[in-house]
């Protein structure tokens, strides 16, 4: 083990340099970077695309090996622009949907809607009808236009009268196919927008799904500031911290663009920065090993379950197969020990990092930052430039010093401006007055300003890297004519992280099945929200003002593993 927390005291910094024990608040160790002005006319598209570089390759479809050219890149974002204005009438504070997969047309449509001033909404196309409609409903807004895969398009018809654009995954076949039309007008037409609008960094950019602290799923209202703050606090300030990392660097996405993680990287800062993205359009571990020797990936951000599936794969590897790896990041969900000491061990020769963000703080929170000299693996890294943070006793209220575990707050220009939409209780109990960000993770820093996620205290369960609220598994499982009661909690799986469980109460004279629970609900849900497993109770534990006590249920799972 100590080989993996090597450190070195004439390299530690006083404390008193990044942590105030006036104040509880500790600073970034890094120094501030100069973000544009809030009141500016600075659209994201606007600054992505402002800085130069020397990238040839942008995009890749990693089946087929179709790509986009970075010389392509923005014309093409804004003639798709074009086309949504006059196609479909697309304007500034038009509502869109994006139900989409991973492609190499993610990045163009997002950007294209961000160039027009549309605010985009992103969702998992695995969501089901009524999880969608939920998801609208929150919103409260009219959506204008939707894309999504083909074998989507009924299902979104069939609840309104949104139009509905199919975005073929097959880049060499399906255009020749005419239901992919509509898409084709957008990709092959030509840039005549005579006016763009006014466009703010205050101005919505996108709606993002997130559990958030407890509770059913909200809507997070990201601003173009907000992805300012993620495209320069995240990933080009990571890229400032590795010589590696330039234009020839070759980037392997697997992680959902839908998703904040993805987005910030794939759909915006990378693009800044100029190196290749090979895109996956689903994960499967054998074709990962084909795909990172054919293209040369040497940057491979994953969530843990894929690292787990990449170590297992080293094994059994010989000669030069995925040799080209430089670096491999891990985020959105705890890597436990175990894992991380089996990755890099058996690749000693790829820098492992982690980092920690929410979509609350879109995706800006710490980077890791690890050298042959100075290892930290265990840790999510240091905060990222122009960022505080607290550590508070859940209990009392008061600031922590380093070595003490607590809640963590964040505070910084990566923290939603918007809130919750039409949520304003959810806003006010997660963003205080003082622009805190109250995490809901237990956390600690260590003597060198590295950050440890302990626990937390959110009920989110989070499975292969997906969020799942066990509220929204509630809500379904109690309309079962023979439940009475139910709550579900996650319980830790060595491979995915954790899985959803239902605690069940049957009313009198059932003979509901666990089988018959989990196919009810895997009718109504996607497929990852499933419970993996179903236990009957008499009763569910409750405080005295009726919330139900996880933490009891989790320790009941734990006992009898």
């Amino acid at each position: 083990m100590e080989k993996f927390l090597q450190t070195f005291s004439s390299e530690r910094i006083n404390t008193s340099q990044w942590y105030s024990p006036e104040t509880g608040i500790y600073h970034s160790k890094h120094p501030s970077v100069n973000l544009p002005a809030n009141d500016s006319l600075l659209d994201v598209d606007s600054f992505i695309f402002s800085h130069k570089h020397n990238g040839r390759t942008a995009l890749v479809d990693s089946l087929s090996g179709y790509s986009i050219s970075y010389p392509q890149l923005f014309p093409l974002v804004q003639s798709v622009a074009s086309g949504l204005r006059h196609h479909f009438g697309i304007s500034q504070g038009d509502a869109v949907l994006l139900l989409l997969p991973n492609s190499i047309y993610f990045p163009v449509i997002f950007l294209a809607l961000l160039y027009l001033g549309a605010i985009v909404i992103p969702m998992n196309p695995l969501l089901s009808v009524s999880e969608i409609k939920k998801q609208v409903t929150l919103c409260k807004t009219k959506i204008s236009l939707a894309f999504t895969i083909y074998e989507n398009v009924d299902k979104l018809r069939s609840w309104g009268t949104t139009p509905v654009v199919a975005v073929p995954e097959n880049l060499v076949n399906d255009f020749k196919e005419g239901r992919f039309s509509d898409f084709h007008k957008l990709i092959a037409g030509k840039f005549d927008l005579v006016e763009r609008p006014v466009i703010r960094q205050q101005d919505t950019a996108a709606i993002l799904y997130s559990s958030g602290t407890t509770g059913a799923s909200k809507g997070a209202e990201l601003t173009h500031g907000n992805f300012i703050a993620a495209v320069e606090l995240f990933v080009r300030f990571e890229a400032s911290q590795y010589e590696y990392l330039s234009s020839e660097a070759v980037f392997l996405a697997v992680l959902p663009m839908f998703h904040i993680y993805g987005l910030s990287l794939f759909a915006l800062g990378l693009l800044s920065l100029g190196p290749s993205v090979v895109v996956m359009r689903r994960f499967e571990a054998s074709e990962m090993l084909k795909v990172i020797d054919k293209y040369g990936v040497t940057h491979f951000p994953v969530v843990p379950p894929v690292l787990m599936a990449l170590t297992k794969a080293a094994k059994g590897l010989c000669g030069n197969s995925l040799k080209s790896l430089k670096q491999v990041s891990s985020g959105a969900a705890p890597a436990n020990n175990k894992i991380i000491e089996d990755f890099v061990g058996a690749f000693p020769h790829v820098d492992f990092i982690q980092g920690y963000g929410m979509t609350e703080s879109t995706a800006v929170g710490t980077r890791g930052f690890n050298t042959k000299k100075f290892s930290k693996y265990f840790s999510v890294g240091l905060l990222a430039p122009n960022i505080q943070a607290k550590v508070v006793d859940w209990v009392n209220g008061c600031f922590l010093p380093p070595g003490s575990t607590g809640e963590l707050w964040l505070r910084g220009p990566g923290t939603v401006k918007g809130g919750y939409i039409n949520n304003a209780d959810a806003t006010m109990s997660t963003i205080d007055k003082e622009g805190w960000l109250h995490t809901g993770d237990i956390a600690y820093f260590d003597e060198d300003g590295y950050l440890y996620i302990v626990d937390r205290l959110k009920e989110v369960i989070k499975y292969n890297g997906y969020q799942i609220s066990p509220a929204d598994l509630e809500t379904v499982l109690i309309c079962h004519p023979e439940i009475l009661d139910v709550a579900v909690t996650g319980a830790m799986d060595k491979v995915l992280g954790e899985i959803p469980v239902a605690f069940v109460v049957r009313r009198d004279g059932s003979t509901l099945t666990e089988a018959a629970v989990i196919d009810y609900l895997a009718q109504r849900v996607a497929p990852y929200k499933k419970v993996r497993r179903v236990v009957f109770t008499k009763s569910i534990p409750k405080s005295a003002a009726g919330k139900v006590l996880r933490r009891e249920l989790r320790k009941f799972l734990t006992s009898k593993l």
